[in-house]
């Protein structure tokens, strides 16, 4: 399964791009086990991953809601400031 990921703020950052396609061999893949994967994938940015909101077709969910082939996720962090 092919996912196409966007990152924002600092988790794009400590990666190096704001895009990213992941093929996943996980079916059906939940966005909690999309987080694992990718913390594994990108341990420097882990703790980021972990934090994150994620969002589905534009959509924000849970870490039970189901990812589907085509699916864009994006990965919201936590920001700070005034």
């Amino acid at each position: 399964m092919h996912i196409s990921i966007r990152l924002f703020a600092g988790l794009a950052e400590i990666i190096g791009s704001s895009t990213l396609v992941f093929h996943a061999h996980e079916s059906p893949l939940t966005a909690g086990r999309l987080k694992e994967l990718l913390s594994a994938s990108y341990p420097d940015a882990s703790s980021q991953i972990g934090v994150s909101l994620v969002a589905i077709d534009q959509e924000y969910a849970s870490d039970d809601t189901d990812i589907t082939e085509g699916s864009e996720v994006a990965f919201i962090p936590p920001v700070s400031g005034g």
